[in-house]
């Protein structure tokens, strides 16, 4: 816990209003100045707390009024403190406190520091991109070792500072997307930092201190401040290139309960009890008035302190709508452009109601919060739960009307019929903005080996067609588009589902693939930019989407749609073709002469024929 006020700002213990309720407090554990260093910390009302500077043990006091159940302690220790550590003793239990931003190898005391003295040059004018409308995002999903330890011309592998070479630059702005969605990136539990010549994976959803870059991915984990300024030299070069920076969070859960700096200061406040919501051992308690507050303050940090664009939380289903809301709330305050999407399920049977938390279902409660679209996602490869199993990109019809709603960004419209969608009654989302778009994630199989997985026999050639096929549906759907790095490589992580923790040799992208497969990277590539030319494929708006969209009649196995008369986009009536049968299909055109825009076909006499497992673009000759 150890976060620097910008200079001039008074070090008060009372300087931050929190939300109703939760009394004067921002989780600024530590507030330097070089005249003397303030140190703060929710703890029980009745507890002994100390703060250990150095070797120096300096005594808490209590100070203003209580805050929910407990009391803000505080502590002024005189003199320039910088790069001393320290840690906090709640009843003889030491920890760095749950707010921490910079600490020790492997997050063990805080430390003591200026972030301002961490700012690469330019820092204080570095932005994002933001697209002003969630409609025109492209997420691209990564993990910072994945992405660049195999990479032969990467001088940092593995690092935060391998995103903002130029080897990656070029790569990631070719492709076109616009938002770099990074895995957990906070210091992590199940990376050993001390041993780092030793081979050690990890995805990090095992929090242990939320709100300062983990040292695993920084060039010298001993010193405090390197992993913070490379992390925002990476921001700052994705930056530069136009590329948005998404922070995946994990609130839901810690490494552990017993040894969480939650725990070791507030025992029991931050958790649910037992509870296991989360799937990992524990739950946080996001309705507890100080939990929701720390979760408001840490997604401001990240954004005050490191300049991030937005968040996707991790089991946001376990989250209480009205934390959500606040944080959306908070987060508007700074810039309204800020992304923020999750998954909207939970790993498990959460403490509180379903009615209460920020469940899929209840995203309409949510306004400009996105939950990913599973529905979409099992349409097209089959059940999460059965990677054997295939669903249209296998041949096994009956889940069109689930991809229509994908399409659709699974708002209300009049020509898809919720009651046959698999996994929703009926529309969840009120804007289509509010939907993620993908087939594929860092969780469970990638596209190329759930293929494989679901499809007997299949071989390269139309492995191929089918991921193209899924991408396509994907990157022309109203929701906002997701993909996960490598596909665009034909990415195989060798069958493993999970692979959370499995070495480099299953995980990491093969960049030979780029030279062996370079029509694969150019479909990626030119599907983007069809999406970005034409706002026909992101309308942004549930009432433009009803106006716009309107999908029409096909054969078993074709899932077909007209886009007419957008405003802004040339091509002024689009028809778009997916063809999941292993066989060409012929097609009756609408009443109109037609050209081929997208995929391989001849127009005659009103018809087309659709070659198998493929995609076609129409459109009104001008």
């Amino acid at each position: 816990m150890k976060r620097l006020l910008v200079a001039g700002m008074a070090a008060m213990v009372m300087a931050c209003q929190g939300p109703k309720d939760y009394g004067a407090f921002c989780f600024d554990e530590m507030t330097y100045s070089p005249n003397e260093t303030v140190f703060k910390l929710f703890a029980p009302a009745d507890a002994q707390c100390l703060v250990v500077v150095g070797t120096d043990s300096v005594k808490m006091e209590k100070t203003g009024q209580p805050a929910d159940k407990g009391a803000i302690w505080a502590a002024t220790v005189k003199g320039d403190q910088k790069g001393k550590t320290y840690e906090f003793v709640v009843n003889g239990v030491s920890s760095p406190g749950t707010f921490a931003k910079a600490v020790t190898v492997n997050g063990q005391k805080g430390v003591v520091a200026d972030l301002r003295d961490t700012d690469p040059e330019g820092w204080a004018d570095d932005h994002g991109p933001h697209p002003q409308h969630y409609a025109d995002w492209v997420v691209y999903e990564l993990h910072h070792r994945d992405f660049s330890i195999a990479r032969q011309d990467a001088q940092h592998p593995g690092k935060f500072l391998a995103l903002s070479e130029p080897w990656a630059i070029s790569h990631l702005r070719e492709l076109g997307i616009n938002a770099v969605h990074i895995l957990p990136s906070y210091d992590f539990g199940s990376v050993d930092e001390t041993r780092l010549d030793e081979p050690q994976y990890n995805w990090g959803y095992d929090p242990v201190n939320y709100n300062v870059p983990d040292g695993s991915y920084s060039t010298d984990p001993a010193d405090p401040l390197c992993r913070i300024r490379e992390f925002k030299q990476m921001v700052q070069a994705l930056h530069r290139a136009g590329i948005n920076v998404v922070l995946d969070v994990v609130y839901n859960h810690t490494y552990d309960k017993d040894h969480s700096n939650f725990q070791r200061t507030y025992p029991d406040y931050y958790y649910r009890g037992e509870s296991n919501g989360s799937g990992c051992g524990n739950e946080t308690a996001s309705e507890q008035p100080m939990m929701r507050l720390f979760m408001i303050e840490s997604v401001k940090h990240w954004i005050q302190e490191y300049h991030i664009d937005g968040f996707r939380f991790d089991l946001m289903g376990c989250h209480d709508i009205e934390t959500m809301n606040q944080i959306r709330q908070a987060v508007d305050e700074l810039d309204s452009t800020i992304f923020i999407y999750g998954e909207g399920w939970s790993a498990g049977q959460c403490a509180l109601p379903a009615e209460q938390l920020g469940l899929k279902a209840n995203v309409q409660q949510m306004p400009r919060i996105a939950a990913f679209s599973d529905d979409m996602r099992d349409a097209l490869r089959g059940p999460f739960s059965d990677d054997t199993k295939g669903a249209l990109l296998a041949g096994i019809f009956g889940e069109e009307e689930s991809l229509k709603a994908g399409i659709a960004g699974m708002v209300g419209h009049p020509q898809v019929d919720y009651s046959k969608v698999n996994y929703s009654d009926k529309p969840w989302a009120k804007e289509p903005t509010q939907m993620m778009a993908y087939v594929s994630c860092h969780d469970d199989m990638c596209l190329v080996d759930r293929l494989r997985a679901s499809i007997p026999k299949l071989t390269e050639e139309e492995l191929i067609r089918l991921d193209l096929l899924a991408q396509t549906a994907v990157f022309t759907s109203q929701g906002v588009p997701f993909m996960l790095s490598g596909e665009e490589l034909l990415r195989t992580k060798q069958g493993v589902h999970n692979s959370f923790e499995s070495p480099d040799s299953i995980n990491q992208l093969d960049w030979k693939n780029k030279e062996k497969y370079p029509h694969v990277f150019n479909y990626y590539k030119e599907l983007i930019a069809l999406r970005k030319q034409h706002p026909s494929f992101r309308l942004g708006s549930a009432e433009l989407v009803r106006k716009h969209l309107e999908f029409i009649s096909a054969p078993s196995g074709v899932v077909a749609y007209r886009l007419h008369d957008v405003p802004g986009d040339e091509w002024t009536d689009i028809c778009v073709y997916l063809n999941f049968n292993r066989k060409p299909i012929v097609i009756t055109l609408p009443e109109k002469q037609f050209k081929v825009v997208w995929g391989s076909a001849v127009v005659n006499a009103g018809k087309v024929t659709i070659q198998p497992q493929t995609a076609l673009i129409l459109t009104a000759n001008q």
